[in-house]
């Protein structure tokens, strides 16, 4: 390893979830030029599964950061590059993905003849002057002139030019184009790392411009391709000029009427993850509507109790409460599907989800091991799980390993839904919300609080019968909560 690889150090993009291959940069916290030391954390990362803040692993002065924000970068490429010797003077740092073709060496004179340029191609060897020179090659056509041409007479409407039989010399500098990969052209040059690098990269070499000595392919020259390949073509954008259908007079364009999103991060895992629940777990929903007015009498009680002091207490913490009893006497619905071996998985403990609407999109955290809480506990839980959750706090553990669902629809409104499993899952409860209604209590019409709860389960693991006990036992316990005591 050279003393140069060794200064600059590199901080690839992990695996911040469970086997993810891409996150989006939300934030840098840093710049180039900033001091960093070893666990400062340098960036906000957006997983498929939540926000991520990534920490650097060791101390330095950055460098350069790869990738601005808002860019989707996959797992294992570079992100971010610190000079960890800044006061060991300049040096020539690591090449970036982006970086341009390299510069042409000075041309030798005779005052100071040209020293053959030594390259490092194993760790402590390296390439010795040779007497012996590369026959030159043979004089091809610019085939990326002839395309060039091509393309744009075709544009224009006009014949395209014959091909051009030898290379002109531009007036001016300008940018290399790729040539066109052609079936029998001569193999490129380049050595064995440039051509590992333009396979992981899914570069041709073929269509690479060598800038190198004799015509050989360098890895600034791959980085360059790499680069040009995903900036926005300008062959390709004129067609759509020219199809375009103009506006008529006065209305607006369509641009301005029309808002795309991309579909990316959580909001991306979450559609994936609800066209596979959908299509995969035969659902069946079922309904039922109850007198609450008991329940609701509860909660003001417990906000009003000294030992709930500075809890959150409202009545999805006592929802929760129901399910968990209404589990704990029908254990079979806390279960899961495995495909792989035909088996139903019972599970004997509950990690209770809570579905939360985020600005980045839907997530369903879960309290672990919700069934063994207090009260108490359990609301504090609660209280944690909304709170990081509003604040795009949440982890990847948080989210992982849920077997219950709890979906408050209730609080935008709505009376009731058929909700979605969350995948691995075989139940998710829906709580709508609740409202004064004319109730039939006593023998009487009185206004009562009343509420429409919707349980969806997996008919493959969880039958009717089963079903329609979880339900009504839920709905028991919330009509009368001396059961959560009794049953409890």
């Amino acid at each position: 390893m050279t003393a140069n690889s060794m200064r600059f150090r590199e901080f690839k993009m992990p695996d911040v979830g469970e086997g993810l291959t891409e996150a989006e940069i939300l934030k840098w916290y840093v710049a180039a030029g900033d001091t960093v030391s070893d666990g400062q954390i340098v960036c906000e990362v957006e997983t498929a599964k939540a926000a991520v803040e990534l920490p650097i692993p060791f101390d330095g002065v950055v460098h350069e950061l790869r990738f601005p924000e808002g860019t989707t970068v996959d797992v294992g490429q570079v992100i971010i590059s610190v000079d960890t010797d800044p006061g060991a003077g300049p040096a020539d740092a690591p090449a970036a993905p982006a970086a341009a073709a390299a510069a042409p060496a000075p041309a030798a004179t005779p005052e100071a003849p040209a020293a053959p340029e030594r390259q490092a191609v194993l760790v402590g060897y390296g390439a010795a002057p040779s007497s012996t020179k590369r026959r030159p090659r043979k004089a091809q056509p610019d085939r990326s002139a002839s395309v060039t041409a091509a393309v744009q007479a075709e544009l224009n409407g006009a014949p395209a030019p014959a091909p051009i039989a030898a290379p002109v010399a531009p007036a001016e500098p300008v940018a290399p184009v790729a040539p066109e990969a052609v079936p029998g052209q001569a193999r490129p040059l380049a050595k064995p790392p440039v051509r590992k690098l333009a396979k992981d990269l899914g570069i041709d070499l073929a269509t690479v411009v060598a800038t190198g000595a004799d015509g050989i392919v360098t890895r600034e020259d791959v980085h360059a391709a790499a680069a040009a390949r995903l900036a926005p073509s300008p062959v390709a954008e004129e067609p759509v000029a020219v199809a375009e259908v103009p506006a008529a007079a006065g209305a607006p364009g369509l641009a301005a009427r029309e808002t795309r999103i991309p579909v990316k991060g959580v909001r991306k895992a979450t559609a994936q993850a609800m066209v596979a629940s959908a299509f995969t777990a035969p659902h069946v929903t079922e309904f039922v509507t109850v007198d609450v007015t008991r329940t609701m009498k509860l909660v003001q009680k417990l906000k009003d109790d000294p030992d709930m002091a500075g809890l959150r207490v409202n009545p999805l913490l006592l929802v929760a409460k129901a399910l968990l009893v209404a589990i704990k006497r029908n254990p079979g619905i806390n279960a899961a599907w495995d495909e792989a071996n035909q088996e139903i998985v019972v599970k004997h403990y509950v990690n209770l989800g809570i579905a939360a609407a985020t600005p980045r999109g839907l997530i369903v955290p879960n309290i672990k091991d919700a069934d063994a809480k207090t009260l108490p506990e359990l609301s504090t839980a609660l209280g944690e799980l909304v709170g990081t959750a509003r604040e795009g706090r949440t982890s990847p553990a948080d989210m992982a390993g849920g077997t219950v669902t709890i979906t408050n629809v209730g609080v935008f409104g709505i009376d009731t839904g058929t909700p979605i499993l969350n995948p691995g899952e075989s139940a998710i409860l829906a709580f709508g919300a609740i409202k004064l209604q004319p109730w039939v209590h006593k023998g009487k019409i009185k206004p009562r609080h009343v509420t429409t709860l919707a349980l969806s389960f997996d008919h493959r693991l969880v039958d009717g019968e089963l079903g329609s006990k979880v339900l009504a036992d839920i709905a028991a316990v919330l009509e009368n909560p001396k059961r959560l005591i009794t049953w409890g």
